[in-house]
């Protein structure tokens, strides 16, 4: 059975985008982003709203020759998994990455059969797609990755009206000041 995992690097006060929704802040070094690859490698289907799969699908069609083994390593980790976006507004032609399925709503019964039938896990991407997961009680695990620096507000990692209660399984801090938490729900 795959777990469902929630993933993602954000400020120190919890925010995965600042007020202005960037994120340029966030992007990780090497090491963080070798760390990243490895918990990966276990994800065989990604679930993204609409702004995560515009931010994600570039994967699809960079060009890694020139860049460090972590980036050509996660292209490629990406572009072997399915991907499912949950989206109102696009329409099949705005899918460009194979292994893509097009939802149209985010269905907790679908997930949780997609759950039970894959022998990966499944990554959601995305606060706001994953807030429907958190609050349906569908997420196994989260991973947090720390950022050394406080935007003071934006867009948060967990919804304002959650309530998750958490048992901790692994922290690792890095060079460059990150620290990585995982956590299971109980």
């Amino acid at each position: 059975m795959g777990r469902l995992i929630y993933s993602s690097i954000m400020s120190v006060d919890g925010f995965t985008a600042d007020t202005s929704g960037a994120f340029d802040w966030s992007a990780p070094d090497e090491e963080v982003h070798a760390f990243v690859n490895d918990l990966q490698r276990s994800v065989g289907t990604y679930l993204y709203g609409r702004r995560m799969y515009g931010v994600m699908s570039v994967w699809q069609t960079w060009d890694t020759t020139n860049e460090p083994p972590v980036i050509a390593d996660f292209a490629n980790l990406w572009r072997r998994a399915d991907k499912r976006v949950y989206s109102s507004t696009l329409d099949a032609s705005d899918i460009s990455t194979p292994r893509t399925l097009l939802a149209r709503s985010f269905d907790t019964e679908e997930i949780r059969a997609l759950k039970s039938s894959s022998d990966l896990d499944l990554s959601i991407g995305g606060p706001g797609l994953a807030a429907s997961a958190i609050r349906a009680g569908l997420v196994d695990e989260y991973q947090l990755f720390y950022s050394p620096l406080a935007v003071g507000g934006g867009t948060p990692f967990f919804p304002a009206d959650a309530r998750v209660p958490l048992t901790l399984l692994e922290t690792r801090p890095f060079t460059n000041g990150v620290v990585f938490m995982r956590y299971a729900t109980l």
